[in-house]
Parts: structure tokens; C-alpha cells; sequence
């Protein structure tokens, strides 16, 4: 999951939380809404926070000769 991914669900439970007129029936449209936007901020952050992780790491490449 990417960056795209969060940004898709917080578009998608705000669209749900604050336009949409529908009924679902036996969930509350509000409280899907802000779950979805809730695991939308999540996966934005983990996204960011693994990917400062991944360019402070160091590679290494150590090479070694027999001698003969």
C-alpha cells in the first residue's frame, strides 16, 4: 500500500461521511465514513515513516580475496 492508497480512502469516507444521501443498511454511514478516513490518515503516515526508515539505511559491499 502507497501513498495512493491512504489518499484514495480518506477521498472515499469523506465522500461517504459528508455527501453521500444513501442508506446502507445495518451500518451507520457516518461511522464508515470516519473509520475510512481514519485508516486512510494511518496508512499516509506508516507509508511516510517507513520510507524515512528506508533511506536512512546503509548498504555495505565488502569484497574478499584469497591470497595465493
Amino acid at each position: 500500500m502507497g501513498i495512493g492508497t491512504g489518499v484514495l480512502l480518506i477521498v472515499l469516507g469523506a465522500v461517504i461521511e459528508f455527501a453521500w444521501t444513501g442508506n446502507i443498511p445495518y451500518v451507520d454511514d457516518d461511522v464508515l465514513g470516519t473509520i475510512l478516513i481514519i485508516a486512510g490518515v494511518l496508512t499516509v503516515v506508516l507509508v511516510i515513516i517507513s520510507n524515512a526508515q528506508r533511506s536512512r539505511t546503509k548498504n555495505v559491499q565488502e569484497t574478499r580475496y584469497r591470497g595465493q
